[in-house]
Parts: structure tokens; sequence; C-alpha cells
């Protein structure tokens, strides 16, 4: 392990911020902290950087505690969502600053901006204004000046919100991509899933519940495949964007332990596991954990379960209900459908639109059991 972060505290008056929040990150690794505003993910980045200190618990580096390490002796690379380039500075001398700070001879700081540089993309850029180029690229050339004097860690805070969406999609593929390349490890702090997921090797949940005097504590870790498939709790679901969340009751299951997940992710239980709900009987394909008879539980209905059905169609994972509105988004559409009870669901259907009712008619659907899951119920 390169970094071990141990049971992290920390508050103001007032105002929790922290409770226990513990993580390792390898050499190499990439982890994103994951949360709404108000967790805790920032000041928890900034107690690692050395810029705050935590009330109770420890940040060690290849064994070292850091606790009487101020930040700028850390060599943690900063890349942050307003940039903070020099607007006087051209792009060469922006890249060059830290090497500058480090007192590097003047033929290896040009060679090491060329490579920076030609790294991110901006081969040629040396002596452009950083005021006359684009969000983009002037989020690149953040990155090549946090990048340029090699860095032990690189810590990033929500390096794309100030982008729009098409540029934060490229710059969310070539980020991952030249980190990788350069075999950086990295901390992440962002709000955003689709970020997080298209970038991180493992994503920390955080949560809180200042409303109660609790600081942020992680509430899951995992590769970011095992967090969307197997939400360890309703709030992981719903933070996640999943809102097909029933209350069931086990009815029976039937497990065979398979391959683990590591550290961070109970083994997987490759099963088929019976539940009642107020949909009636479904049957979860997948669980993370064994359940016995009886349990209760929630149940999570991801919404790629849905197939539409023509009608007549009957047996297992098969329900019927009123659409109440679809919308096409291109290889799918988003539909709305209420069951018995009122019980209401969005999906991702893959159908024409010859196919599908229009609203207020009935319809049947297939609930493919691979994309249910189940966890514990609510705290």
């Amino acid at each position: 392990m390169i970094l071990e972060v141990s049971h992290i505290s920390k508050s103001y008056p007032g105002l929790p911020v922290l409770k226990e929040a513990s993580f390792s990150v390898s050499q190499g690794e990439i982890v994103c902290l994951l949360g709404p505003s108000g967790c805790g993910k920032t000041t928890l980045l900034r107690i690692i950087a050395g810029l705050e200190a935590p009330d109770s618990g420890q940040v060690v580096l290849d064994g070292q505690d850091l606790a009487e390490t101020p930040a700028h002796r850390r060599n943690f690379g900063f890349m942050f969502q307003d940039y903070a380039l020099f607007p006087h500075k051209d792009v060469a001398a922006n890249v060059a600053f830290g090497l500058r700070m480090q007192g590097r001879p003047t033929a290896e700081i040009a060679g090491r901006v060329r490579e920076m540089l030609a790294l991110v993309g901006l081969d040629g850029y040396d002596r452009r204004q950083v005021i006359d180029l684009s969000g983009g690229e002037q989020q690149r050339v953040a990155l090549a000046r946090s990048l340029a004097p090699g860095p032990r860690l690189l810590m990033l805070d929500e390096p794309l919100g100030a982008l729009d969406r098409a540029l934060r999609e490229q710059l969310m593929n070539d980020l991952r991509v030249i980190l990788k390349r350069v075999g950086l490890t990295a901390i992440y702090v962002t709000h955003d899933q689709e970020e997080a997921f298209a970038i991180a090797d493992r994503v920390l949940i955080m949560r809180a519940r200042p409303e109660t005097g609790e600081g942020g504590w992680i509430e899951q870790i995992g590769a970011p495949q095992q967090v969307y498939r197997y939400p360890a709790t309703p709030y992981v679901a719903r933070f996640l964007g999943f809102s097909n969340l029933l209350d069931g009751v086990v009815a029976a299951a039937t497990a065979q332990r398979g391959e683990g997940a590591g550290e961070t992710t109970p083994p997987l239980l490759r099963s088929s596991v019976a539940v009642n709900t107020p949909l009636g009987p479904l049957t979860a394909g997948d669980a993370p954990r064994s359940y016995a008879a009886g349990d209760r539980v929630t149940v999570l209905v991801r919404p790629e379960a849905a197939q539409v059905q023509p009608d007549g169609v009957t047996g297992p994972n098969v329900i019927q209900g009123c659409l109440l509105d679809a919308s096409f988004r291109g290889s799918y559409h988003l539909i709305r459908t209420e069951h018995a009870g009122g019980i209401r669901l969005t999906c991702e259907a893959s159908v024409t639109d010859t196919s599908l009712p229009r609203p207020g008619e009935m319809l049947t659907l297939r609930l493919d059991p691979a994309a249910i899951t189940l966890m514990p119920p609510a705290n």
C-alpha cells in the first residue's frame, strides 16, 4: 500500500464533518471520493494533503505518519475546478512553476514542460497565453502543471466541474488514460457518478447526516462495476440514481459461493433468490450475500431490467402495468409504468415506437432476474 487513511474524524464548532473515515490506496490506483455536497469529501482530501488537521486518526504514506509533515513537504500534486492558473503567464511558464520551485536546471525544465504538454495533447502551446485558451485547454494546462514535478500522489478536487458536457466527456476519458500512462496514484473528488465511474479504479461513496450530528462516513467501497451492480444500502442506490426500490421478504434462497471481489466487497454469492414484493413474487438472479427465508430486504430493480412483452405472456418475473409515458433516448425508451398498489417503475426499454402501447394503456413487462438485486432494508 502507498497510502493508509485510518479513522479520520473532523468537526468544526457545531458542524460535524467526518466520522471514522478509513481506506487505503495502492500504488498507481485511482480512487474516487464520491458523494453529495456536505458529506466531507473535500475536507478529507484537504486532510490527506496536509491543508487541514484531523481531530483524530492518521494519514500514513509508505509507512510514515504524515502528521508532522507540512503540506509543502508531502510532494503531492493538486488540480482544482477553477484551474488556479497564472493569467499573466504563458502556458510554458504555468507548467514550469512547480519545477522552478524545486530549483530544477533551466534546460531540464524546458524539456519537462515539452514532455508534459505532449502528454496532455498540447504540443506547440508553449507560448500561448492561458487567457486565450478554451476551458478544456486550460484544464489540460492545469493537469500538465500538476504532473510536471513528479508528485507521489495527485489530488483532484472536482477538476471537470466547470466544463460543459461535451468537454467533460472528452476529458473524463483522456484523464484516466493519462494517469494510467504515467502510473500515478490519484485521489479524485466529485459529486458526479458518471465521472467517478469513468475515471476511478475504486469508488468510495460517502454519506453524512448533519441534522443528527453525524459527520460524513464511507458508506461503500468497491470497483465502479461492483458498486453499480451491488449497492450496499438503499442510500447508495438512490444516490446512484436508482428509483425502483421495493420492500420485500425473502421466500427462499439458494446460493453458491463464487469468487471474492477484494478486500472491500463481500464475496459474491451466485444465487437465485425468491422474494415477495408489492409487485408479486420475483426472482433476483444475483445477490452479494446470502439471505434466509423471512428476511426483510430492499429489492432494487435496475432500469435495464424491463423487457416489453406481447400481451398474454405469463411466467416468472412477468408483471402487468399501465404505461404512464415514454421518452425516446436513442438506443432505448425511458418508460414510466404504474402497477398494482400504485407501485411505479422507471425503466430503459429497448423497443421500437410501434411495439409500445399508448400512454394510459396496459403493457406486459418481464423483469430480467440478472438486473434485480437485494440489499438490507433502510435504517
